[in-house]
This record gives C-alpha cells, structure tokens and sequence, in this order.
C-alpha cells in the first residue's frame, strides 16, 4: 500500500500533486537492454512516492525522507547542473530530469518536494527509474504537459546518462513507467515495442535485497557496456541480435577471453529471454528453473556482476527442490550487489522467504530483507483529494 502524508509533516500544508512509482525486478534479460536485446521485467509492490506543491518564488527545495539517499536541497532553474558531492549526488536524477524537460521546451514551476517510500536505493530494483518517472510525473502535472509512457522513459534514460552519469539502458524507465498488474513487460529494447505478457495467477515473487549497496555510476556497469562494444566492434557485427551462439564460441581467439565470456552472455541472454516467456506461458517449470539458473550463471561466470551474497542466496533457493514449490531465482539488476528475485508457489512463499533468510545470516551474520510481491501496476499519479492522512 502507498502511504502518503509526509509533505504536511515537514511543510504544514497539504501537497497538491502527489505521484507514485514503482521499483522493479527484471525476470530475465539481463545487461542486454542497453544492447537492443529483449527483456523481461516486473513492476513490484515496494514505491517512492513524491509529494509537491508550487513555491511562490520559482525556487525548487526537496527534502528525501526515504532511506539512503542524501541531503535535502534548494536550488533555482539556473542551477540545474550535475553534484559532485556525495550527499547530493542523488539529486542528479531530479535535475536531470528538470533540465531534460527544459531542453523540450516544458518549464517547470519550482516546488517543494518530499520523497519517500519502501524502495531501498541500490538494491538493484531501479530506485534511479522510480525517483526519475515519479518527478516527471509531477512535472508534467504542474507545467500542464504531458508525454506518453515511451517519451517519458527516454526523457528520464537521457536524463540518467547526461545528468547522474550512468550509460543505462531503456528498461528500468518503461518498466516502471509501463508496467501493468499481474503482468511482466516483453520489452524489445532495439525498437521499443513491448506488450504485457500475464504472469500465472499462483506465482508469487519472492525479492531478496543482499544490503550490498552498489552504485552503477561507479563505472563496473559502464566498463561492462564498453566491453561489449569493443566485442561487437572486433566481431564486425552491428547488434549481438545478428550473432549466433556459435559465432562468438568461434571468434574466441579473436576476442580474447574477457570480451568472449562478455559476447556470450549477450547472445545467450538474448536467447534465454524468448525461451522463458514461452516456458512461463506453457507451465513449463522445468524449462523456467533452468533457463533462470543458466542466466544467474552466466551473470556470475561470464560477466561477473554477481557478488557471494547473492551466489549465497541462488544456491539456497535452489537447494529447495521444486517439490517445495520453487520455480527458479537468479539475481536481478545491474549486480555488484542488490538483489535476488525468485519465483514461487504463491502459497509457498512464506516458507522459501524464511530458509533465504535463514541461509543468508548463517553465512553472513545478518538477517537479509526479504518480501513476497506480485506484479503491479507503473507510475501514476494519486488523486490529492482522495489521500489518506496516517495521521488521522
């Protein structure tokens, strides 16, 4: 559930637009979005939202009450450029999307805001694309303006690449902003067609977030990116969707060992993602356990973004067997830390969410936070009149 009220506790009044946003797991499909590839990802039960009203002086102030982010902010239209700073580099993502909305010719007029929520930031659920599409959402309210769900996500894409520094791909911004319930989004990231592809009606989502913090501007995510472009540029190839399994094993000479392991992960991702949808749509669970573990697999062996923590957590949802009702897991994100997602009997959840996190503080010391969702519904705004006080 949304809850809201927080803008009335640290400003004395209510707000007048309030937008909600939801993280995200990625099924399957991983690191191939920013190479063209399909993937396959879910909106999740777990929201920033972002409260706001007008300032009379055309100043913006933003105070983020959700965990993990920074220090709260003022500034004015003309300062709508990139922190250094640690405690304000989160604020990227909102003036990146300011000065994006400015570049297309909507102005905006300032506001104070409060965010918060129960996304954590760099858990791997695309924090970054919530914050983003929660503010646009609030700046297309009060500039009078609005862009459709694709326009939007490559505003807030365009806003994270130029702003906050990360060369991301298109999904987490059409996840969060185009997701529908009960679905996942069969997104092509090359052209940008997608549909919502319904998820069986018994399956629970079961999120594990490690507590490893990672910050995809720090440059693994890029150095992976820029990998496969010196792949793709070596193989004389336009896309890795023209390549075939069998190419990239026989241009292993060519590529040396690095940027192999790193093409073959993009070519068997690609395939992976196809496969599943059609094994998820066939109630083959054979299929999906298999296809999910090859995937975590080759995120962990071939481009190395997984870490022990999330290792720790794959191999223990699958010593479960699928007599307990567990489909199949891997871990979810960009890596370096985050997240694992692991699909399951909705009435076995419970049971598969307690032996994670008991497997997790046996091998670590520490408990994991652990949640069950469905699929939900992308970014929209609440209707102002009709919010609950928690206070009342």
């Amino acid at each position: 559930m949304v809850r809201t009220g927080e803008f009335e506790k640290h400003f004395g009044a209510p707000p007048t637009v309030v937008a909600a946003s939801p993280g995200r797991v990625n099924l399957i499909g991983e690191h191939i979005d920013y190479l063209g590839g399909w993937v396959l990802p879910a909106a999740i039960d777990r929201h920033l939202v972002v409260e706001a009203a007008p300032t009379e002086d055309g100043s913006f102030e933003v105070v983020p009450a959700a965990s993990g982010m920074g220090r709260p902010a003022r500034f004015r239209n003309d300062e709508l450029h990139r922190r250094e700073d640690p405690g304000e580099r989160w604020l990227n993502y909102l003036v990146g999307v300011l000065a994006c909305y400015r570049d297309a010719g909507i102005e905006t007029p300032g506001f104070r805001a409060v965010v918060h929520g129960d996304l954590p930031a760099g858990a791997g659920l695309s924090a970054s694309a919530a914050l983003e599409t929660a503010f646009a959402l609030v700046v297309e309210r009060l500039a009078d303006a609005k862009l459709d769900e694709v326009a939007r996500a490559l505003l807030c894409q365009r806003a994270e690449h130029e702003c906050a520094g990360v060369p991301c791909g298109i999904m987490d911004q059409l996840a969060v902003g185009a997701a529908k319930a009960d679905h996942a989004l069969l997104l092509d990231c090359r052209d940008l067609a997608f549909r919502h592809v319904p998820l069986p009606g018994d399956l629970a989502l079961v999120v594990v977030d490690t507590g490893v913090k990672h910050s995809l501007a720090d440059g693994g995510y890029r150095a992976r990116r820029e990998d496969c472009e010196r792949a793709l540029a070596r193989l004389g190839a336009a896309s890795f969707r023209e390549l075939a399994p069998a190419q990239v094993e026989s241009a292993r000479d060519l590529l040396g060992e690095t940027l192999h392991r790193r093409a073959r992960h993009a070519v068997g991702e690609m395939d992976r993602v196809g496969r599943f949808a059609a094994a998820l749509a066939a109630g083959d669970d054979e299929t999906v356990a298999r296809l999910l573990r090859e995937g975590h697999e080759s995120l962990r062996d071939d481009f190395e973004v997984s870490c022990p923590e999330l290792d720790c957590l794959v191999e223990a949802a699958y010593s479960c067997g699928p007599e307990t009702g567990h489909l199949g897991s891997r871990m979810t994100g960009g890596g370096f830390g985050g997240s694992t997602i692991s699909l399951v009997r909705r009435d076995a959840a419970p049971a598969l969410q307690a032996h994670l996190e008991s497997a997790f503080a046996a091998a670590f010391g520490r408990k994991p936070d652990a949640f069950a969702t469905s699929a939900v519904d992308g970014a929209r705004l609440l209707a102002v009149e009709s919010i609950p006080n928690p206070e009342t």
